[in-house]
């Protein structure tokens, strides 16, 4: 994909939840970090994750709302205020990164941050 095509779009092509669980996500620096998609609803055992509240348009690609990290991912999500912000713009499911590490989980939110920019997001200098 042409770099300058996907900064200027934001999004993030792939196929729908159904038929692909797993979407690749790129950093400002290159990395590609691999999440799995599920339903807004899902209940989460606890443990360290990077989480991405995203929107699915009608051609598959994917437009990050909200990034974060968390070191339990179920108690953060049960009482997490972006939430609602998230989804009142338009987020349709949670992409979730299993990582043990506060310093690679905060690098790779920060990466992804400063490439995508989400709306709910507060914004990094680069």
């Amino acid at each position: 994909m042409n770099l300058i095509k996907h900064l200027l779009s934001r999004r993030h092509k792939a196929k729908s939840a159904e038929e692909n669980s797993c979407v690749n996500w790129p950093g400002k620096s290159g990395k590609e970090y691999q999440y799995q998609v599920y339903p807004l609803e899902t209940s989460f055992n606890p443990g360290p994750a990077n989480y991405i509240y995203a929107k699915q348009a009608e051609d598959g690609s994917w437009t990050p709302m909200y990034i974060a990290q968390t070191r339990d991912l179920h108690q953060r999500l049960e009482s997490f205020e972006k939430q609602d912000l998230a989804v009142q713009n338009g987020a349709t499911h949670i992409h979730v990164h299993i990582i043990e590490g506060k310093a690679a989980r905060c690098d790779e939110e920060r990466d992804l941050t400063l490439n995508w920019q989400p709306i709910c997001n507060e914004h990094f200098e680069g």
